[in-house]
């Protein structure tokens, strides 16, 4: 292969551009996590993969950083520099960990990224107030900074829509698998668009804002980001069925066994030759629901959805005039996340 001259540069792959912002990011949200009281800090900063229970230092899994990411290139974009996004990716940042500490109590989950969920590791009261705690930071962190008022309402926003994401998710498992109470697709993608974009497109909007950038810009990266969030569950909801346990951390046909109403589920179920899935998944019979979900179109409908709003990102972000380097960068998010470990 011909070397590239050396005048020009390859292009940045999503694991350096995610590294880099974490980079970036990080000495802003240590320091706001040591504001916090010392043993709410402590589960905060486990919650990172920061330390281990009692304080000890640790390097554990933490997650990706997207959110952060989408935060640092929506000031980017706006022509701002990285670090004028760093107030946006640390707010952003806290009210993700705050989310994650809750949902993982309300759906019992044990473990996350291979490491027991805090409210397992200290307890679900602990684990309720350090969410409590993260979320107050985040709105403290965005009410002293400048221009932050605007940034509080943007917050605001995604988290009444994160709540609403939550509750619906949480409904849907109270519902039939079919008849006319049946979860519907539609249903489900305005659950996603809730409970995964709406943090995402804040992170990106809220990037820009901070950065001077007008409210056209900031509406279409919110819209990116929420069209990113419905293609990004889609593709989790793949990986739940037919991930690969050692790359995502999750048990082999976890969400058939949990009964989850994923999108690939509820796709399948709307083909007649789906009849027999309802038995199999209440039998627990998952490897014969698996089979029957691909057999009955599910994996292939979750995979055009998430394809057909990761275009509808790309088209928000086309709509507007960004700074061509940030936009290369978030165009080369969008694709990485979709397309993760399939």
């Amino acid at each position: 292969m011909t070397a590239l001259p050396s005048t020009v540069q390859a292009p940045p792959s999503a694991p350096r551009i995610l590294g880099r912002c974490r980079e970036l990011v990080r000495p802003a949200l240590t320091e706001a996590v040591e504001r916090l009281h010392p043993w709410v800090g402590e589960m905060a900063a486990y919650s990172f993969g920061w330390c281990e229970v009692g304080g000890a230092p640790a390097v554990a899994p933490g997650g990706k950083g997207v959110r952060q990411a989408f935060a640092v290139l929506g000031a980017e974009a706006a022509g701002a520099p990285g670090r004028t996004g760093v107030t946006a990716a640390v707010a952003v940042e806290l009210v993700h960990a705050f989310s994650l500490l809750h949902d993982d109590i309300m759906d019992g989950d044990t473990d996350r990224r291979r490491r027991p969920t805090v409210w397992k590791a200290y307890g679900t009261g602990p684990a309720v107030l350090a969410g409590d705690a993260l979320f107050a930071l985040a709105v403290e962190t965005l009410a002293t900074a400048p221009g932050g008022a605007a940034g509080v309402r943007l917050l605001s926003t995604a988290l009444a829509d994160l709540v609403r994401g939550q509750a619906d998710d949480l409904l849907f498992s109270t519902r039939p698998w079919t008849g006319p109470e049946r979860v519907r697709p539609e249903e489900y993608r305005a659950m996603a668009e809730h409970k995964t974009g709406a943090l995402l497109g804040c992170a990106a909007a809220l990037g820009a804002a901070l950065g001077g950038a007008p409210e056209s810009t900031v509406a279409a990266l919110d819209r990116a980001g929420r069209h990113l969030g419905i293609a990004f569950q889609a593709v989790d909801d793949v990986l739940g069925v037919w991930g690969d346990p050692a790359v995502t951390g999750k048990p082999v046909h976890g969400d058939l066994r949990e009964r989850k109403k994923t999108y690939p589920v509820l796709a399948a179920l709307s083909s007649p030759a789906a009849r027999h899935l309802p038995a199999l998944l209440d039998a627990g019979e998952t490897d014969a629901a698996a089979a029957l979900i691909e057999e009955c179109g599910g994996r292939a409908a979750a995979l055009a959805e998430a394809r057909r709003h990761t275009a509808a990102a790309e088209s928000a972000l086309a709509g507007v005039p960004l700074a061509a380097g940030a936009a290369g960068e978030l165009r080369c998010l969008l694709d990485f996340l979709v397309r993760r470990d399939l």
